[in-house]
């Protein structure tokens, strides 16, 4: 074989490996965390729900113990790694997310964080959604939330997954989001950045609760799930808030059903919850 041959043939053996590697990273962010996409799979065991393929955030359903959560993907992995709250400085670090998916961005979250009791509002074509969030406890998570609300990332988004009776949840926080039911990449958007999972311990995920979507340990970032009935997840998302007023909207949501549901039963809801506004306030 001659230099010339040799050149080619490297040439494509390197194209082969770029191309493959591209088909594994747009495989992977297919699957995105808990509640992320809506290609997740419900299985039943022994009365535990596990929502195989996870939720999300840029993001599909959770895994609960009867199931494992999926690493991140090759490319979030190789990336720097977030860092969680440091009390001495008062500051979180987000980093750049490599995993793939689609971004909405509107730039990094100040390091700094308030710790300062919150209350998000979601103001929605259906009303009013009214969540009390908790600062102390995952701070770098209220403080993306308020960064984002201050930049009106969420401004026109729509919740793009309604759950089922075994998997009560409705997510939201993908702005790209189509949420007609044919939108094959529902659930992967995301605002390019993330950060690390907080308040796992002893995590319940009952009524009321809100937490975040995720695709694996760390890649939090804008999506995020309302609980509307008792959902059998294992502490593998942030619950940052509680519903205080207005989840009887998730209710009459969760009445009108899905479009097209899912193999897990999920899909988008028939009923559209467009989010006009994120508004925060000091009221605790």
């Amino acid at each position: 074989m001659s230099g010339k041959d040799r050149q080619k043939q490297l040439a494509r053996e390197h194209y082969e490996r770029q191309m493959q590697r591209r088909m594994e990273r747009e495989t992977k962010a297919k699957k995105t965390a808990i509640i992320g996409s809506t290609v997740g799979t419900v299985v039943v065991i022994g009365g535990i729900v596990a929502a195989i393929a996870l939720l999300g955030g840029s993001g599909d359903p959770a895994p609960t113990d009867a199931a494992a959560t999926p690493a991140p993907s090759e490319s979030a992995a190789a990336g720097p790694e977030p860092t969680a709250f440091d009390k001495a400085s008062g500051s979180c670090g987000y980093v750049p997310a490599t995993e793939g998916g689609e971004a909405k961005n509107v730039g990094m979250p100040p390091a700094k964080v308030d710790l300062s009791p919150k209350t998000m509002t979601l103001k929605t074509n259906q009303g009013d959604i009214v969540i009390k969030l908790d600062a102390e406890k995952t701070p770098c998570t209220v403080g993306s939330f308020a960064f984002l609300a201050s930049k009106d990332y969420f401004d026109g988004s729509k919740c793009h997954r309604l759950g089922s009776d075994q998997f009560p949840v409705l997510q939201c926080g993908d702005p790209l989001a189509k949420a007609d039911g044919k939108g094959q990449t529902d659930g992967q958007g995301g605002p390019g950045y993330r950060f690390v999972d907080e308040n796992l311990e002893g995590a319940k995920y009952s009524r009321g609760v809100v937490a975040m979507a995720n695709s694996g340990p760390n890649t939090n970032g804008s999506q995020f799930f309302i609980v509307y009935g008792d959902a059998a997840l294992g502490p593998n998302y942030t619950p940052f808030g509680t519903v205080t007023k207005g989840l009887e909207i998730v209710d009459e949501v969760n009445k009108g059903g899905v479009i097209t549901p899912g193999p897990d039963g999920t899909g988008a809801p028939k009923k559209t919850v467009e989010i006009k506004d994120v508004t925060m306030s000091a009221k605790s």
